[in-house]
């Protein structure tokens, strides 16, 4: 062979411009010249990018390129027809299908250990998919794993490390060998070393380029070596330090960005000296050489206290900005990505590995109508349709309940055979009718059951109504749900299911539910990228299940979630074609005009050094495998060779969350070097994109007013409950909310049953109770009362750990009042109403109210009782007249507001009953004040309310009294109170 040819492109240079350069310059620029170089690139990107640099060149006229193909992907039809003497090598199994993989070592993990469920056993069929990967990637044996063990303390729990491994030492290549298949990476590593021994034996007579691989790979090495010894192969570097003095080489680690180079040109047998430039003079750029220095191991920069002063031109074009949070962040990298649109033909680049900050300056775009080319997609389980799909098996395997069922129904792809909006609108009725409140019972039965329920109540359907909700959506809904969902739901609820038969079942129910009332709607499941990329998925994922074998249905969402999670979909189109985001891997060798790295802090870029979950570091280093810090040289490669382009913005963000956010180790090393008040900076980008949401005026932000709604008078109430004037006197906003605007809070999902729903039930027993025995008790009280009890505990109460709670708790009550109707009874104080409906007119306002009792005594005097199961006013409050509840029902019933009570003499009694289940189960909680005194008192006062609201240009205020308003009000929100409270002298 001819002497190795390795050539390098400096980083200060765009590599595929100055590569397509030399290519022409070297082999000519007509079209059968060109068509006949084949150009061996590290990934597709890397092809399109070079292909466009030809373009670019060749001033958009039509021409035929080289040959450009990624170094992993070796056409067997081309290598069978070179490969003469090497048929045997040729002859290789189909590789296993990434997903059967993973669902075969899925499969084994399981049989080791029962407790695993299969996401679970997903997962670490990944991590043991990977650890092949790297087995076969550096020519490794498993069989040597039981010989790493050293240290007897570690003897123990390493055997069961290599027990498990024997899945992929032992069982693995059996299985493989049975289905006659192979690894990928071996087959693909089978199929390099094939391709550079077929060259070796007949070296190809049109030229041969190996650009912009550094080798870490031992099958891609061994073939570039052989490239750079073609007569007519040459071996392109990225960015080879050529001028580092050798005290710098001797250090290098394998942190640092020319320690996968160096390892190349020693396996090539080339000294870096004997290295030339591809293209001109070797003259290094003074940023590449500030760069090199500030990225010297750190056994050498003690040398940089005697260092010259760096070149200014160094730091031309380079900026440096630090931003507050990472929302700050996007929004300033995105105002950049935005200005350089402003001059015509500019490309503009962010390179990040940060995902997130990826995806949210996609987002700021979009404020532009930018559509920007994230190079790394988006993960299918993340996008719409994918995420649809997931929700409909948590929808089915959850029984139907309400979260999942909102989440599936409420989201943008559900349609069910109606028009979108229907679905939105069906989805609300069934949520207020159905899912608010406490959980219904499992299944659809358990929503049918509630719908019932909720039809039997004529008070919520008319509430229901006034919200602007149909009824008849709520049957709808439930049928489209027993016909599209209820059977996937009953296959999930098995516990020996086939996957694969469910998957499809999940697929067919999914394109079902998404199904809108336009036949051809783009709205369907499988349209766009992400569809597309679903239905590869489905097809996929089905084939590949079998492996799995029989598992239990509950199982089956997180299982379809962990074989989803991930996978990435890449936009075919509709992409600006100046902007783009590019990961560290895809924006190897491209360049743009203006460039920024993004996410400048440790544990991003560089990355976290992954542990491997199966051996420690000193047990990689001794079997071979290459340490995780070699990520860290790839990214310091990434850094070094994308911040020499000519205009770069380095940005990182100094907290995330409430977290200090440490720099990037390169940044440091440049601070140090320079000194960080030499590092340029440009403060006005963080000042444009504070002003995307800085509030008009003076840029400040000023607490609005309290409300002071002033309604027309005949859109103002002309009667209250007793209840709802204490309101009116504490917060007459809320009034205005509830009775002007008709808002009613609604009730929480799945909420536990609280205070008022115990309150209800209490107050149901005790009037069944005392209505059935009026004049007197039955011999045992206590038992009739349990029953009755137990008959509107069963009757009000789904859950079973509710009524566990709340039974013994009403057992004491009930023992209590029991003994305390008794001594009422025999001091001659007996009921005469029960939960009775009274009301009476004042000036034309209709006050009204629920007595939960009225007694009256021998002498005909009147007792008002309210049961409290919480805390009960005290006679402070209700002298105070904020608290006039009682008062208010004597004044009805003084008035004769109350059927069947008769003339009253006088009122003797106001009385809270406190039922609480406690320690202390009841009390008697009396108001130590004259009864006829508080009634006038409360007529009085009502009569002025009532007066006051009837002037229209009286508003309805938020929290008029706040030393005496409640802790929370329903409405607080929609008055803004914690904007303004505090702001106001009120």
């Amino acid at each position: 062979m001819s002497a190795a040819k390795v050539y390098t492109i400096p980083s200060s240079q765009s590599f595929v411009d100055v590569l397509a350069e030399g290519i022409r310059q070297r082999w000519g620029d007509t079209p059968e010249s060109l068509a006949q170089v084949r150009v061996l690139l590290p990934t597709r990107r890397a092809c399109r990018s070079l292909r466009e640099a030809f373009l670019r060149q060749g001033q958009g006229e039509a021409m035929l390129l080289p040959v450009m193909v990624p170094l992993g992907d070796v056409d067997e039809d081309e290598l069978t027809l070179e490969s003469t003497g090497l048929e045997d090598a040729l002859d290789l199994p189909p590789a296993v299908g990434a997903l059967r993989r993973v669902l075969l070592l899925g499969r084994y993990v399981m049989a080791r250990d029962e407790r695993t469920t299969p996401d679970q056993a997903v997962r670490l069929g990944s991590e043991l998919a990977r650890l092949i990967d790297q087995v076969h990637t550096e020519g490794l044996d498993l069989a040597r794993l039981p010989d790493l063990v050293k240290d007897e303390e570690l003897a123990e729990h390493w055997d069961k490390t290599v027990e498990f491994l024997k899945i992929v030492g032992e069982t693995w290549p059996e299985v493989l060998r049975t289905e006659g298949l192979l690894d990928p990476a071996k087959r693909r590593d089978e199929l390099i070393r094939t391709r550079a021994q077929a060259w070796m034996n007949a070296p190809p007579t049109t030229p041969v380029v190996a650009a912009g691989s550094t080798g870490t790979i031992p099958a891609t090495a061994e073939l570039l070596e052989v490239v750079a010894n073609l007569p007519q192969g040459a071996l392109v570097l990225p960015g080879l330090d050529a001028h580092a003095d050798d005290e710098v080489w001797t250090h290098l680690d394998p942190t640092h960005p020319q320690y996968g180079m160096a390892q190349l040109l020693n396996k090539v047998g080339l000294d870096r000296h004997a290295v030339a430039p591809w293209q001109g003079e070797d003259t290094p750029h003074p940023r590449q050489d500030m760069v090199q220095l500030a990225l010297q191991p750190a056994d050498v920069t003690a040398r940089w206290r005697d260092l010259p002063a760096i070149s200014p031109q160094a730091l031309q074009g380079l900026t440096q900005l630090e931003c507050a949070n990472p929302r700050e962040e996007a929004a300033t990298i995105a105002v950049i990505l935005r200005e350089a649109l402003e001059v015509k033909g500019q490309t503009a680049a962010l390179i990040t590995p940060d995902r997130n900050l990826a995806r949210r300056v996609a987002v700021e775009m979009e404020r532009w109508g930018v559509t920007v080319d994230d190079s790394a997609g988006q993960p299918l389980d993340q996008t719409p349709p994918g995420a649809f799909f997931n929700l409909v098996a948590d929808m089915a395997a959850d029984g139907f309940a309400p979260i999942s069922v909102l989440a599936a129904l409420k989201h943008p792809l559900a349609a069910g055979g109606w028009s979108p909006a229907k679905m939105r609108a069906a989805a609300r009725a069934l949520e207020v009718a159905c899912l608010r409140g406490p959980r219904p019972s499992s299944g659809l039965k358990g929503l049918e059951n509630q719908h019932r329920l909720f039809l039997s109540d004529k008070h919520k359907v008319k509430r229901f109504e006034r919200m602007g909700l149909n009824p008849n959506h709520v049957g709808e809904l439930l049928r489209v749900l027993h016909e599209l969902i209820e059977p996937l739901a009953d296959l999930l609820s098995q516990k020996n299911i086939d996957a694969g038969e469910v998957l499809k079942l999940h697929a067919a129910a999914a394109e079902r539910l998404a199904q809108t009332d336009v036949p051809d709607d783009k709205r369907q499941l499988w349209g766009g990228d992400a569809g597309e990329a679903l239905s590869g998925f489905v097809a996929e994922a089905h084939d590949a299940l079998t492996a799995l074998g029989p598992i239990s249905g509950e199982d089956y969402p997180a299982l379809i979630a962990a074989l989803m999670a991930g996978r990435p979909v890449r936009p075919n189109y509709n992409r600006h074609p100046r902007i783009f985001i590019w990961g560290l891997l895809e924006a190897r060798l491209q360049r743009a005009d203006v460039t920024i790295l993004g996410g400048l802090n440790e544990g991003s870029w560089p990355p976290e050094p992954e542990a491997s979950p199966w051996m420690s570091r000193p047990m990689m280093k001794d079997f071979g495998l290459p340490l995780p810090e070699r990520r860290i040289g790839l990214s310091a490669h990434d850094f070094a060779q994308a911040i020499c382009a000519p205009r770069v913005i380095l940005t990182r963000a100094i907290r995330s969350g409430s977290s200090p956010q440490v720099p990037s180790r390169w940044l440091v090393r440049m601070e140090t070097l320079l000194g960080k008040e030499n590092l340029p900076s440009e403060p006005q980008w963080l000042d444009w994109a504070s002003q995307l949401t800085r509030p008009p005026g003076d840029g400040q932000a000023h607490p609005c007013k309290p409300p002071k709604p002033t309604p027309p008078v005949s859109a103002r109430p002309t009667g209250l409950s007793a209840t709802a004037v204490e309101k009116w006197i504490r917060d007459p906003y809320a009034i205005y909310a509830q009775r002007i605007l008709n808002l009613n809070r609604l009730d929480d999902i799945e909420a536990d049953a609280n205070a008022a729903d115990r309150g209800n039930i209490v107050h149901e027993v005790l009037e069944r109770f005392v209505s059935q025995h009026m004049d007197t008790l039955p011999p045992d009280s206590l038992t009739e009362l349990l029953a009755i009890g137990e008959v509107v505990f069963k009757e009000q109460i789904a859950s079973p750990a509710v009524r566990a709670f709340w039974w013994p708790r009403f057992k004491r009550i009930a023992a209590w009042f029991v003994a305390f109707e008794t001594q009422r009874r025999a001091r001659g104080i007996m009921p005469k109403l029960i939960e009775r409906k009274g009301s009476i007119e004042i000036d034309g306002f209709r006050l009204t109210a629920q007595a939960d009792r009225l007694d009256m005594t021998a002498t005909g005097e009147l007792a008002i009782i309210d049961y409290k199961t919480g805390q009960a006013p005290t006679t402070k409050q209700v002298a105070s007249g904020l608290t006039p509840q009682l008062p208010l029902e004597g004044l009805i019933a003084r008035e004769g507001g109350f059927d069947g009570l008769g003339d009253v003499a006088s009122i003797a009694q106001m009385l809270y009953v406190r039922l609480s289940g406690g320690r202390q189960p009841g009390e008697e909680k009396p108001i130590k004040l004259d009864g006829e005194e508080e009634v006038q008192k409360a007529f009085e006062k009502l009569t002025k309310l009532i007066h006051k609201f009837a002037d229209e240009s009286t508003p309805y205020l938020s929290r008029p009294r706040p030393m005496f308003a409640s802790r929370y009000s329903d409405f607080d929100h929609l008055a803004r109170v914690q904007e303004w409270e505090g702001e106001e002298d009120l």
